[in-house]
């Protein structure tokens, strides 16, 4: 038959390039193994011939869906199926063209930016409880001794955002993209500032309500269901943590314009959020970002930090201060992958089986992003331009000598 040889040759073609920890099993009981001297950690099974078509075109999107579709069901850890899915896709395709890390714009506007917020975040508070810290943070950590659990991890970060900004008792903070609260409870209960949270999740707005009535900090806290574009007034100091990456490549000077708008004329911003490795703003490769928009994150465009620096600039902020933490997302979302997978159980309560096969793969997918330097996450600082530069303190060390 035409696809026992067409396979035969793929099959063939990737031992030839690669021995991969990888077993393949048939309809019909037949089974391929692609590594000779490597016992196999993952096991694919192809329950009918229809499924070799996302096969013989191993993309990360094909396989991705595959799988999150039911055509074919995968056995083995998860990061092991990662790290097989990029290895068949990077000895079977070609790195350019429609495998290459394309750019990838859509229009955007309220009504649409709503939706896919939606999408992605009103999957289920619950949901989200089982494999996040105990304060909610969906956002990269910051291990700053490289050994702190997840819980710990995720609150040195929101200090070291607060301290770079240098919060003080009184100052109004605004945080775009406020999730479930944490940001702003901190801010407020640790920093003495009084806080504006807005979130497009309706979910998240809630609990984030909720928790903050709970905390007592009503009157110092005020969590909006709200766009930023429809803010107005005046804060001394901006947050923006994990939300960009939903503005849109051609809105991102807007954007800025924006917070730039509400920024006091002495005030500090942060942007904490993920980019791009490629120049031209391309995204994961061989389809990677291609299942990410489909299945995780629609409409969602990731820039290069260069385009983030000059849209700043177009935007009217100076950039002050610039940090690398690929790293910390790296294990971030090798954590939340961890706990998926041990409360797995649990989590199928909340979801359906598709929407759990769809997170299996991104955050350990994610993960691998992030090690690899397809994907970056950087906190920038900046204020408005044109500011004396007498204002600004001489070094770093008013980020690390405070308690």
């Amino acid at each position: 038959m035409f696809w026992e040889k067409k396979l035969e040759n793929w099959v063939n073609n990737i031992r030839h390039r690669a021995a991969l920890p990888l077993r393949l099993e048939l309809w019909n009981g037949q089974q391929f193994d692609f590594g000779s001297n490597t016992a196999p950690q993952v096991t694919v099974r192809v329950p009918h011939v229809s499924a070799l078509t996302y096969l013989l075109t191993p993309s990360l999107s094909n396989l991705g869906e595959a799988y999150v579709e039911g055509k074919i069901e995968v056995e083995g850890k998860v990061k092991e199926v990662i790290a097989v899915a990029n290895a068949l896709a990077a000895n079977s395709l070609k790195p350019h063209g429609k495998f290459s890390r394309i750019s990838r714009t859509s229009r955007h506007n309220k009504a649409k930016d709503a939706e896919a917020i939606r999408y992605h975040y009103d999957v289920s508070n619950d949901f989200y409880k089982l494999w996040l810290d105990q304060n909610m943070v969906y956002s990269c950590a910051y291990f700053e001794n490289g050994d702190e659990d997840l819980d710990t991890a995720q609150l040195k970060k929101i200090d070291h955002i607060l301290k770079k900004i240098q919060v003080q008792p009184g100052h109004t903070l605004l945080d775009i993209g406020c999730g479930w609260g944490a940001l702003v409870l901190r801010a407020a209960q640790k920093f003495g500032a009084k806080c504006v949270g807005v979130t497009l999740s309706e979910n998240q707005y809630a609990l984030a309500k909720e928790r903050v009535a709970q905390a007592g900090l009503s009157d110092q806290i005020e969590i909006r269901l709200q766009d930023y574009r429809d803010v107005t007034g005046t804060f001394d100091r901006i947050t923006s943590v994990g939300m960009f990456e939903h503005v849109g490549l051609n809105n991102l000077p807007l954007y800025f314009s924006h917070i730039r708008s509400l920024l006091a004329d002495d005030g500090v911003a942060m942007n904490h959020g993920i980019t791009s490795t490629d120049i031209d703003n391309g995204e994961s490769p061989y389809g990677g970002g291609e299942f990410i928009d489909k299945y995780v994150f629609p409409h969602g465009e990731l820039p290069h930090i260069g385009l983030v620096l000059k849209t700043m600039q177009e935007g009217g902020l100076e950039v002050l201060d610039l940090e690398n933490l690929r790293r910390h997302y790296a294990r971030t979302c090798g954590i939340w992958a961890d706990n998926l997978e041990a409360r797995a159980d649990e989590v199928r309560k909340t979801v359906d089986d598709r929407r759990f096969r769809i997170w299996r793969l991104y955050l350990a997918g994610s993960s691998y992003g992030f090690e690899r330097d397809w994907i970056s996450l950087y906190q920038v600082i900046c204020r408005k331009a044109g500011r004396s530069a007498t204002t600004l303190p001489w070094s770093r060390r008013y980020i690390y000598d405070q308690t």
